[in-house]
């Protein structure tokens, strides 16, 4: 009985240790969060000191990108692996829109079930639930993160600024009142619920005219769409990070000792910034700079809990964010007034929406203490080959069809090696194609800045030709000068469009 007893001690103990080989992930996605906004890429105005730390610490990528310049469609692509202009659907969602996710996919989280982890995702999701845009937000709404690879989910259903603005935990709207029952419309008013537009002078936060948010009123802020009821699940935007990181810190410690994957999708700085007390006033550029603190915040109470767990060394922490940055988005919260020189963009042009560099190039970090040593890589790595590069990591593979244009680059995002993508499709309201140093932009009809929020967008009815080498900031348009250049690149471009699952 005694060596029985020593015997299964010991494979419990193989077991532990073979389960902690696999390294916990942690991803982190801002929202937002511009080029130039963090101090590791030249900020001088704002200082980020725990990202900057995770940068001292681990990769950083000069040439990292999300495919899109903006929100759903980077989530999209990150979360499947596809480009999202080959999906219809994958624009930017309304807060009551269907799940676009497909359930019978391979997905990122999946990769990491198939791989033996536990998986959760807090904070913004912004991918739809349920079957349809009608649904009853009274009851278990699903599909959703659960069934598309996630554990553990507590999410908002899209952004700070469109309702509902509710907390939903494993598909259940959290303190929901069914006495007051939620009901939501983008197409009509609902119930007696005050309105920005209709009642102004409740409003802690001026909406911008132009560009509305001027809907149903929550939280004395304006939003975008109409909701009545669940009074007592609404949140306090003062409070959405330190419920998220309550979350998150509960997920982490629930699984110290098995290997888990958290997707930890931030809300800053997006609209509307309405940062915590602690944070107001300190950045000394308005409610953005604050957010963008609180979101530094936010990130050392992460690497702070990783450490009282004894498990910091065991945890990959990959940073970044959703899109290029935005400054008037909505709200009229001193993100212009209050700039105060600070440049969101770095050296890049463009911003949110754009198709320029500004638009999907965006900070992005690889940490690893103990594994990954300091280095600033030129590689050209994408969100959306992180599914690739983990499931060759697990030896996993990867269903025929699934997934189809996600590229395995591990090597590049362990510092193994500086070179990542070949190619490299950009998406906004046109597509680009980068290959080697060079970017082509195909020709675009639509308005050259956009109407809100005063951003170059980069359509152009004739073709662009920029060598990001020299020019990062795309400032000189080289298309005239090599014709030939411009004809090879429109046809790779084309041949990747055309490509079949």
């Amino acid at each position: 009985m005694k060596q029985l007893n020593i015997t299964f001690i010991t494979l419990l103990i193989a077991q532990f240790a073979f389960s902690q080989q696999k390294p916990n992930v942690i991803y982190i996605y801002a929202d937002d969060l511009g080029y130039g906004d963090v101090s590791y890429n030249g900020a001088t105005k704002l200082h980020t000191p725990n990202i900057d730390q995770l940068a001292s610490q681990g990769i950083v990528f000069s040439n990292g990108h999300t495919t899109s310049a903006t929100c759903t469609p980077s989530r999209y692509a990150l979360m499947t692996g596809r480009y999202p202009w080959r999906q219809e659907g994958t624009g930017i969602l309304p807060g009551d829109a269907a799940l676009i996710i497909p359930a019978n996919k391979i997905t990122l989280p999946l990769v990491f079930q198939k791989a033996g982890y536990q998986t959760g995702i807090v904070g913004k999701w912004h991918l739809g639930l349920g079957e349809s845009v009608q649904k009853n937000w009274n009851e278990i709404i699903k599909p959703g993160p659960n069934e598309v690879g996630f554990n553990f989910s507590f999410i908002f259903p899209a952004t700070a600024d469109r309702v509902p603005t509710v907390f939903i935990e494993n598909g259940n709207v959290v303190g929901l009142d069914l006495k007051d029952p939620i009901k939501v419309s983008y197409k009509e008013k609902l119930g007696d619920d005050p309105t920005g537009k209709e009642h102004p002078e409740l409003l802690k936060m001026h909406t911008d005219p132009i560009q509305g948010h001027d809907q149903t009123i929550v939280n004395n802020i304006g939003r975008i769409g109409y909701m009545t009821g669940g009074k007592t699940a609404r949140w306090t935007d003062e409070e959405l990070t330190f419920t998220f990181l309550e979350k998150a810190k509960q997920f982490m410690e629930g699984n110290k000792n098995k290997p888990f994957f958290l997707y930890y999708a931030s809300t800053e700085p997006h609209v509307p910034r309405m940062p915590a007390t602690m944070f107001k006033g300190k950045s000394g550029l308005g409610f953005r700079g604050d957010a963008i603190l609180q979101l530094d915040w936010m990130v050392g109470e992460i690497v702070s809990k990783l450490k009282a767990l004894g498990i910091e060394k065991n945890t990959m922490i990959i940073f970044s964010s959703d899109n290029g940055p935005v400054l008037n988005d909505g709200y009229l919260d001193g993100s212009i007034t209050e700039l105060n020189g600070h440049t969101p963009l770095g050296p890049l042009r463009g911003g949110k929406s754009s198709i320029f560099e500004g638009g999907n190039r965006v900070p992005f970090i690889v940490s690893w203490p103990g594994t990954i040593s300091h280095q600033v890589s030129p590689a050209l790595v994408s969100q959306i080959d992180l599914l690739a590069s983990f499931a060759s990591y697990f030896k996993f593979k990867i269903p025929n069809g699934d997934a189809m244009d996600s590229e395995n680059h591990m090597n590049a995002l362990l510092g193994k090696t500086k070179q990542g993508r070949n190619t490299y499709i950009e998406h906004a309201g046109t597509l680009a194609i980068v290959s080697g140093d060079w970017k082509y932009i195909a020709p675009a009809k639509g308005n050259a800045m956009t109407y809100a929020t005063n951003i170059e967008t980069g359509n152009a009815t004739i073709p662009q030709l920029y060598n990001l080498k020299d020019d990062i900031g795309e400032k000189n348009n080289l298309a005239n000068q090599f014709p030939e250049k411009v004809a090879a690149l429109e046809l790779l471009l084309k041949q990747i469009k055309e490509k079949k699952n």
